[in-house]
């Protein structure tokens, strides 16, 4: 498969193309930066595009439309769920974005949404429930760029694969993330670390799981519409610390309740993995 990619230098991206590379994908990457792909191990195994997706004046090579997939990782504003710019700028440069690439030819689009488009639910989730994604901007972006690009199958043909992502971890974690946090206050010999009461429930998975499945959903192109990216086991953060803290081999200890719980999560949620589980059956 001919892959086009954007978010290749990111935390998914990284594991993505090394997992594609490894199945015998060809892949082309859409980056800001050509020199940030080359640093990789596979930058050179790539064709890269140099060209940032949120500027509206772009040419794009006529060699777009002999991709077989767009997989869509690429979103700006990560360290910030709660800043206006995820609907006022970053959702608008990515419509028209992915506007041109439909209008190019593409017929097979895969794209991370995440979690919190289902709002302060509690339980399990599943793809087929309501959502209510009030807040933060970043969860109201992503619902509205689906929603957008829903409508936008009524006037032109091309599947669409909307992945939604729940929690990961290891190793590209953005650096404000709580287990790198831990991890860096281990590495300084600091003897505190501050953190939320922990009992949140949470649905967690390695982000090489993640990247592979992202990878078989978009290898099954009968697979189609809104998909868990998820483990479907809750576990407290309270305890994903600990694990992490026992497989540190650190005496650190844990200053609970420390930060208040994020108002803008539920208390205890995870993903139903039944279509996951569907689509990525071998």
């Amino acid at each position: 498969m001919k892959i086009l990619l954007t978010g290749a230098t990111g935390f998914i991206g990284k594991h993505f193309v090394v997992q594609a590379l490894r199945q015998g994908h060809e892949i082309t990457v859409i980056t800001r930066d050509k020199s940030i792909v080359l640093e990789n191990d596979w930058g050179n195994q790539v064709a890269i595009i140099e060209a940032d997706i949120e500027r509206s004046e772009i040419t794009w090579p006529d060699s777009i439309a002999k991709h077989d997939a767009l997989v869509h990782l690429a979103w700006s504003g990560l360290s910030n769920y709660q800043d206006s710019v995820h609907l006022e700028r970053v959702l608008p440069a990515h419509k028209r974005f992915l506007l041109t690439m439909i209008e190019t030819g593409i017929k097979h689009i895969l794209i991370t949404g995440t979690c919190l488009e289902y709002g302060k639910q509690e339980g399990q989730l599943e793809e087929s429930m309501p959502i209510f994604p009030d807040n933060p901007p970043y969860a109201q972006a992503k619902n509205q760029l689906r929603q957008w690009l829903e409508s936008m199958q009524k006037q032109f043909s091309f599947s669409l694969q909307w992945c939604r992502l729940f929690y990961m971890y290891g190793s590209g974690q953005n650096p404000k993330s709580l287990l790198s946090q831990l991890e860096r206050a281990i590495e300084n010999g600091e003897p505190v670390f501050n953190m939320s009461g922990g009992q949140q429930l949470r649905d967690y998975l390695p982000v090489e799981t993640v990247a592979q499945y992202l990878l078989k959903v978009l290898e099954q192109k009968d697979c189609n519409g809104i998909v868990n990216i998820c483990s479907g086991e809750p576990i407290t953060v309270l305890t994903l610390v600990k694990q992490f803290i026992n497989a540190r081999q650190s005496e650190i200890e844990l200053n609970l309740g420390y930060y208040p719980y994020p108002d803008y999560e539920a208390m205890a949620f995870w993903g139903d993995p039944d279509k996951l589980k569907q689509c990525t059956r071998s």
